[in-house]
């Protein structure tokens, strides 16, 4: 029986595919569990979909794990989010040497806990000589957020003297961003049906195509992933010309 990776034109495929990783919580609910119940199954999501690329040839892969508004949610759910990353993260890099995975993170870290920076930091340090792919977790992120502190630094160099006004470009914003060694998505991805960007990757993704489904994110498995790419695959890129 055809499946959609069957579909898939190996090459053609999206450089950089980002995922907004909703309805953990619907998911959870819609069974009768607490929140937390979605987010470790969301989990086992990661691992199935960063698999998956790899396995395709991917070469970057960007989740939005953590926005900065997420601060706001009731503290247990944030404590138990921070101590499920940890231990995620353990029991992870392994697998992510194995796979020749590199992993980076992107986002206001400072906000973390100590423990959660730390482990992020040396994961990131044991997989920085992996060439696969290339597994970006946003965390502590919002746009709006890194575009603030992309002009800031702008700003502070414009006021030493280090650039002119006059010269700033597209591609000088972009190296204030903290994806300024990154392609921008060629595809993003939301599930559970949400239709809004949430203040995800608003500079990057001016050109990207944009694929939302109704599966929940613990629900999203491979067969989901593939059928977004063919339908990526399917359309006219022309990057507005």
């Amino acid at each position: 029986m055809s499946t959609y990776k069957d579909k898939i034109d190996l090459s053609r495929l999206p450089q950089h595919i980002a995922i907004i990783m909703d309805g953990n919580g619907r998911w959870a609910k819609e069974k009768g569990y607490p929140r937390v119940f979605g987010h470790k199954n969301g989990v086992k999501s990661v691992s199935v979909i960063t698999e998956a690329a790899t396995e395709l040839g991917i070469r970057y892969l960007t989740l939005y794990v953590f926005s900065t508004e997420n601060w706001g949610r009731p503290r247990e759910e944030v404590s138990a989010l921070m101590e499920l990353l940890v231990d995620s993260i353990d029991k992870e890099t392994a697998r992510l040497m194995k796979n020749n995975i590199r992993l980076m993170t992107i986002g206001d870290l400072n906000r973390l806990p100590e423990k959660v920076r730390a482990k992020l930091v040396e994961c990131s340090r044991v997989t920085s000589g992996n060439t696969g792919l290339t597994l970006i977790l946003a965390l502590s992120y919002s746009s709006r957020w890194e575009i603030k502190n992309a002009i800031q630094h702008m700003a502070t160099d414009v006021k030493q003297g280090n650039i002119n006004p006059e010269d700033i470009s597209e591609e000088l914003i972009s190296s204030y961003m903290l994806t300024k060694d990154i392609p921008n998505p060629d595809l993003l991805i939301r599930t559970s049906g949400e239709i809004r960007l949430s203040n995800f990757l608003l500079w990057q993704i001016a050109y990207a195509e944009l694929y939302f489904t109704e599966k929940h994110w613990p629900a999203f498995r491979k067969e989901e992933f593939y059928k977004s790419i063919v339908n990526y695959q399917k359309r006219d890129r022309r990057f507005g010309k």
